[in-house]
């Protein structure tokens, strides 16, 4: 089949990849001129994704990247995979809106449209489905078929990736629900049919929502242990011993990434709207975990007033920019929070990241408030202050515990004497 995705980031791009390596033609469709350009020379830009695996694809035509809509025409199925954030704390979907205008005028009897964006409940319905019959004349469930899947991406996660990962899928009538699972079927191992569409999209917050308000709850916990003087690391590690009702959380500097911080604010907002009812538990989960850069940067001040060192003229050493371990994907990081808070307090700031810088071409340069420089031994025996805040495997701990005078361990991944957990 000929498939187009709308969007070729995170989501879209390895949708697009696996797709191709199964045998369809694809079209990677993207507004991002510069984005394109790379993808063109089978530069990737998504880690999980390897230049040499997009350049055999494009080399045997099943893939093309394209910002020319009309490369979408003639579309046996078309993915929409594009950002789905908050502005003011109001869902934004612009984007989704321009890929349904963008796919209803290419649109013709037979062809299927599915929605993978994060989104609260009813937008395949009343967002999407109104755009596609409005620009194409045709009507869904009867001339073409529409359904939603919603995206599981965990970008660096080497264990599951997306054709090993079930997959939720969706439509609005049996016959769509049927196409939609054939198409995704031909993707990943296992897919996982369900109701209705508005089922499919609170499947995706309610996974999101669950981890968000779990891992608000270790955060808090690990403020108060620390105030009790109890090792709430050992605590973890002592409660994963139990074989039944216990998921493990850790406790971290903040939530990051499009989805734990994003995808729960969509779910309070839409229960709000709907309902007129406050999600109190999300709205509680918000304000610990939007709290916890302030919080690493009381911690660090307090470590440095022990050594007898104010914070103002301090050098502290940000290690890990990007939200999580080993990927470049800075998207809602807290690790800017925490250096933006360290810089107005007159610290100068620093940061180390070789995924971010890798993602880069090793250019990244400055980022506000915050100096690169790479993780030497200078560099980490120069600073007053080391924050480890993504775990990266390929940052030399032996040599962090070495050299560094303090570290504050967001992670818990360094162990002795000049070593803090957080």
């Amino acid at each position: 089949m000929k498939v187009v995705v709308v969007g070729q980031g995170y989501v879209g791009l390895p949708l697009a990849v696996r797709a191709a390596e199964v045998g369809h033609r694809v079209i990677g469709y993207d507004v991002d001129v510069a984005r394109v350009k790379r993808l063109v020379i089978a530069e990737s830009y998504v880690e999980d994704i390897a230049s040499e695996r997009l350049g055999s694809l494009i080399s045997s035509g099943a893939y093309r990247a394209s910002t020319d809509p009309a490369d979408c025409a003639s579309f046996d199925v078309a993915v929409i995979a594009v950002p789905t954030p908050l502005r003011d704390g109001v869902p934004d979907l612009g984007c989704v809106e321009e890929s349904a205008r963008m796919l209803g005028r290419f649109l013709r009897p037979g062809a299927t449209v599915v929605l993978e964006s994060t989104s609260y409940p009813g937008t395949t319905g009343e967002v999407v489905r109104p755009i596609l019959e409005s620009a194409s004349g045709l009507v869904a469930g009867e001339d073409f078929h529409l359904g939603y899947s919603p995206e599981r991406i965990d970008p660096g996660n080497a264990r599951w990736h997306l054709d090993n990962t079930p997959k939720v899928v969706s439509g609005i009538d049996s016959g769509s629900l049927e196409k939609v699972r054939e198409f995704y079927a031909s993707v990943v191992d296992r897919v996982v049919p369900v109701s209705s569409c508005e089922t499919a999209e609170l499947t995706k917050l309610l996974e999101n929502t669950f981890r968000f308000v779990n891992i608000a709850l270790i955060n808090e916990i690990a403020m108060f242990a620390h105030e009790l003087h109890i090792d709430v690391w050992e605590a973890i590690e002592a409660a994963d011993t139990k074989p039944y009702g216990y998921l493990r959380f850790v406790p971290g500097p903040g939530v990051g990434g499009h989805c734990l911080p994003v995808d729960s604010s969509y779910l309070s907002w839409h229960i709000e709207r709907v309902l007129g009812r406050r999600f109190r538990c999300v709205e509680l989960a918000q304000d610990i975990n939007g709290q916890m850069p302030e919080y690493v940067v009381r911690r660090l001040v307090a470590a440095l007033n022990v050594r007898k060192r104010a914070i103002n003229g301090s050098c502290v050493l940000l290690l890990g920019l990007s939200y999580k371990a080993n990927t470049a994907d800075m998207r809602e990081t807290p690790a800017f929070e925490v250096g933006r808070i360290l810089a107005r307090l007159g610290a100068d700031v620093r940061w180390a990241d070789p995924h971010v810088l890798e993602a880069n071409h090793g250019s990244c340069g400055d980022l506000p408030d915050m100096r690169m420089v790479h993780a030497t031994a200078q560099e980490l025996a120069g600073a007053d202050a080391v924050v480890l805040l993504a775990d990266h495997d390929g940052f030399d701990y032996a040599e962090i515990a070495a050299h560094a005078t303090y570290v504050l361990d967001c992670r818990r991944r360094l162990a002795g004497a000049n070593i803090e957990a957080l």
